[in-house]
């Protein structure tokens, strides 16, 4: 199946053609961008020969609601900071409600949860997916020094890349 390459209209940046390569999906806040996030980019870049990697970037309201507080830079910050992410192929921010709908939009064959990514969604999301007739499969990638490179323990705001 040939896939669309997602053009400035959704706000990516796409290096290579999303039809010859595996789409594979990551998740998170990304408030500040470190090493860890670098990390789980590249893992989930080598789950394929010709990776094509999506950054779901979730929405503040989302953020807020499941860490208690909001984050330090809004969801289009965010966003664009990934999409210029020489790892990244395309940034796209997550669904307000729900999860699934962007899976969908996205289409990816393998969706790689970080080492600390939990919760309801995370626990019915195999589930979900095969009842949406969505094929990906999932995989979970490893931590990468999260005593040292977890967001919350790091003290500076700034976002780098």
């Amino acid at each position: 199946m040939t896939r669309p390459v997602r053009g400035p209209q959704s706000g990516s940046r796409p290096r290579r053609l999303a039809s010859n390569g595996t789409r594979i999906m990551v998740f998170g806040t990304f408030d500040i961008v470190h090493p860890g996030h670098e990390s789980l980019f590249k893992q989930a870049r080598s789950l394929a020969e010709h990776p094509y990697l999506i950054v779901s970037v979730g929405r503040d309201e989302v953020v807020e609601r499941i860490k208690g507080f909001p984050p330090r830079n809004n969801e289009e910050i965010r966003r664009a900071v990934l999409a210029l992410h020489p790892l990244v192929d395309e940034a796209i921010v997550g669904d307000r409600n729900g999860y699934l709908e962007h899976i969908k939009t996205a289409e990816p064959d393998i969706i790689a949860l970080g080492y600390d990514q939990k919760g309801y969604y995370v626990d019915t999301l195999e589930r979900d997916l095969a009842t949406a007739g969505l094929k990906a499969s999932v995989v979970r990638l490893s931590a990468h020094k999260p005593e040292q490179y977890k967001t919350s323990k790091l003290q500076n705001g700034t976002i780098s890349i």
